[in-house]
């Protein structure tokens, strides 16, 4: 019974914590960037348009740029295109 009990509880706050995560990404963003030659979109969640395009940029800099210092780079580049849903 207490292993029953325990395992309710933590679906129930699973099941809390995907709703409140839904709830606070309210804005979806895709973004496509060109850095050295190459090019990547990627799809980015965030409460506002800048932390969505933030996810989304960052999420193409992690396939485009190896170490800090070329990510850095890759971060500072301008988006080729920026399209967002609210």
């Amino acid at each position: 019974m207490r292993i029953a009990l325990g395992v309710l509880l933590a679906l129930l706050f699973a099941g809390a914590l995907w709703v409140a995560t839904l709830r606070e990404a309210s804005v979806s963003c895709e973004l496509c960037l060109d850095f050295e030659g190459q090019s990547a979109c990627r799809s980015g969640r965030g409460i506002d348009r800048s932390a969505a395009l933030q996810s989304a940029r960052s999420a193409a800099c992690a396939v485009l740029a190896d170490g800090v210092t070329r990510g850095m780079r890759c971060n500072r580049t301008p988006a080729r295109s920026e399209v967002c849903e609210p």
